[in-house]
């Protein structure tokens, strides 16, 4: 006993001094079996996302920690003008931008190139927020200018360090083909270094950013599919920042943890049942009523938790502008829904396939509102893949219902155009996600679009939400907060508020106390 009493204390005489370091690698768990996209222009989940943010910019960003379109401020462009009608904006790049592996300097080339890259359907899933723009040039190496064929409600707002705002290296694009997808190279604060399938993917710091070379040096994002695991990894401090639950019982039992911050932040991914219009049973609007009035929203919200979720109230998050609770909604009304399905001719109930992602958080969701529906006689049949195959399979019109959950940029037109419009339709040539196949409100987004009178806007996307919600083209269920855990010794150096990319942006600010 004495002996290993005296290796213990040699052990721990040996370690304290490599402990004493300052600590620069960053573990995160992310609840993926695998990475999906690298190309920023095709991270549509969650996983992808957050990784994009962390190594590319945007001509103009919102400040770390922010969501305020207010607050935009130059990330890429050091300034812009507009002129006075609004449709010619000229932005004037920051000199001497690098980008990662010697791929070389930033220049209005590389801007052109994203932007149209990320306007083509066929290079980007953000063909659509393009759409207005006429022309993009290059007036002079470190000048570009946008010229739009109509208005639109925000024009920075497509230009964010965010989905198809992001700015890409041509060079790299054009040398690696293919494979850039799964070799990108950025600007941002953190490169991409390797990847390891199925286990982890490994950032290094840009030590030339322009913002100054980051304090964390290294990040290895480890996929951890299952929340048990990643729960015990980030207990143990094997990982410092940990992909959170959006459940009441998981953030009280992480908060009770020592030396643990859990966040909760903005914006709130708003999940909703789009509903396939055109195929049986669901082109018999008494089906999807019946569906509407079979979903508990108050139940959900007391299943998830106060903390981290609110009830949905329109086809368009709270808070976004444009948002209204005028629209016709309804409430839960099972007998209502059984006479409906009755009215319809499904008196003994009926059974709908839906292709459902196996991420443990969709996947119980999906199991809550598939109880609802079972007290009405609706059986979802739930066929569960993985996330990635989830993601391919909705998009090629599989799914006559599909839960989707998404956060956009805060105005009610991106909202409505991606999940409603009829050029958004899901494989068409202009298709983005409108999986319902929705086109009764057309003109009024349209028309929103490129109206001046913003009374006369906001009247027209309240129209358009009435209309969307009359026709049952999606059920509304509820908004859920983002929730990550982490170790009190991270310190992200910023106020975290909100993030578009869904998850802590980690800048050259970030570091370890």
């Amino acid at each position: 006993m004495l002996i290993r009493a005296a290796l213990a204390a040699t052990a721990i005489a040996f370690t304290l001094p490599a402990a004493a370091q300052p600590k620069t690698t960053l573990n995160v768990g992310i609840a993926a079996q695998d990475i999906g996209q690298l190309d920023p222009h095709f991270a549509v989940s969650t996983i992808d996302r957050v990784l994009a943010a962390w190594m590319f910019n945007g001509l103009v960003r919102f400040p770390p920690g922010s969501i305020d379109p207010a607050r935009l401020e130059p990330d890429l462009a050091e300034s812009w003008e507009a002129s006075p009608d609004g449709k010619t904006w000229t932005f004037h790049l920051r000199h001497g931008v690098q980008f990662h592996g010697g791929f070389g300097e930033l220049t209005a080339d590389d801007v052109v190139f994203s932007l149209k890259k990320a306007g083509d359907a066929k290079t980007s899933a953000f063909s659509s927020e393009l759409r207005p723009f006429q022309t993009i040039e290059a007036i002079d190496p470190y000048t570009v200018r946008v010229v739009l064929k109509e208005n639109v409600p925000s024009v920075l707002g497509i230009l964010t360090n965010y989905a198809q705002g992001f700015i890409v290296s041509k060079k790299a694009v054009e040398r690696r083909g293919d494979d850039f997808k799964r070799n990108p190279i950025g600007t941002g604060p953190f490169a991409f270094a390797s990847v390891t399938p199925n286990q982890s993917l490994e950032l290094m710091a840009n030590q030339a950013y322009f913002r100054g070379a980051p304090k964390i040096n290294k990040i290895s994002y480890r996929f951890m599919p299952s929340d048990a695991s990643r729960d015990l990894a980030f207990q143990s401090g094997e990982l410092d920042l940990n992909y959170g639950r959006a459940d009441q019982a998981w953030v009280n039992r992480t908060k009770a943890l020592p030396h643990t911050i859990v966040d909760v932040f903005e914006p709130a991914e708003e999940g909703q049942l789009h509903l396939n219009t055109t195929v049986k049973p669901l082109d018999d609007i008494r089906v999807r009523q019946a569906i509407a009035y079979a979903i508990n929203r108050p139940e959900l919200v007391r299943w998830r938790g106060a903390d981290v979720s609110r009830e949905a109230q329109s086809v368009v998050p709270r808070g976004y502008l444009g948002f209204t609770t005028d629209n016709g909604l309804v409430g839960n009304d099972v007998e209502k829904a059984k006479a409906l399905l009755k009215q319809a001719g499904y008196a003994d109930g009926l059974t709908i396939k839906m292709i459902q992602s196996q991420l443990p958080e969709m996947l119980t969701a999906a199991q809550v509102f598939q109880a609802q529906l079972k007290r009405a006689g609706i059986s979802l049949d739930l066929q569960v893949v993985e996330h990635a195959t989830y993601h391919q399979q909705i998009r090629q019109d599989l799914s006559p219902v599909v839960y989707y959950s998404a956060a956009r940029f805060p105005v009610a037109d991106i909202y409505l155009t991606q999940f409603f419009h009829s050029r958004s339709i899901v494989k068409t040539p202009t298709a983005v996600t409108n999986f319902s196949h929705c086109d009764v409100a057309d003109k009024e987004i349209d028309g929103a679009r490129v109206e001046t009178d913003k009374a006369k806007q906001l009247t027209l996307w309240a129209e358009a939400q009435k209309k969307i919600v009359a026709q049952v083209c999606a059920v509304p269920l509820f908004e859920t907060l983002l929730v990550f855990a982490r170790h009190d010794n991270l310190d992200y150096g910023y106020k975290l508020d909100g993030s578009l990319s869904l998850g802590p942006l980690i800048t050259e600010a970030t570091h370890f106390k």
